[in-house]
């Protein structure tokens, strides 16, 4: 039998992110929606069995750490989030391979698809990298929005393909958010090598 899964739904500066867990860690992370209700649905969607937990104080330590932890992250604060524990048992060898590297690439520092795919050994993968990230459960925890397509005509990055709600502008906002972090100006973040 299956683990109990249980929700919560917090604010951040962004608006409400959502949060799930078992007995075994956390199961999935939950950008803001356009609205605290419609953060609250789309956890129902993705966990159908799942008990919400409303009160901040009844969650599991681990549970309100990592919600103190992302909260801290949207509001400027360059923290990694290594410290929280994830579940990641249910994704492909690969998808759990490109997160796993995704979760690593610090703060005000970015990557690109193909990087990313070069990096888990699999030059040639990274249509398959996009999809991992675009699949990616933790949103913010392993921070999907610092990977993003090639340089193109000029442009120093191509932001195209962010899943959360209000898409390339809300990975603009977090980018921006992380570069006043660690003292750069938006658009400017440093590639890790």
């Amino acid at each position: 039998m299956a683990p109990q899964v249980f929700f919560h739904c917090y604010p951040t500066v962004l608006g409400h992110c959502g949060i799930a867990w078992t007995e075994r860690g956390i199961v999935g992370s939950q950008l803001p929606e356009e609205s605290a209700s419609a953060t609250r649905d789309r956890m129902r969607v993705r966990f159908p069995a799942g008990r919400e937990v409303t009160v901040f104080e009844e969650l599991p330590g681990a549970v309100r750490n990592a919600c103190t932890g992302v909260r801290a992250l949207l509001e400027g604060e360059p923290r990694d989030l290594l410290e929280i524990e994830l579940d990641d048992s249910g994704l492909a060898p690969f998808d759990r391979e490109v997160l796993a590297l995704t979760r690593r690439i610090p703060v005000g520092q970015t990557l690109t698809y193909g990087e990313v795919a070069t990096r888990v050994g699999q030059p040639g993968a990274a249509r398959a990298v996009g999809r991992a990230e675009g699949h990616n459960p933790f949103a913010p925890i392993v921070p999907c929005h610092r990977v993003m397509g090639a340089p193109s005509a000029g442009k120093a990055a191509n932001l195209t393909g962010f899943s959360a709600a209000g898409g390339v502008v809300t990975k603009l906002k977090i980018l921006a958010i992380e570069a006043r972090a660690t003292g750069q100006q938006a658009g400017e973040q440093q590639d890790l090598f």
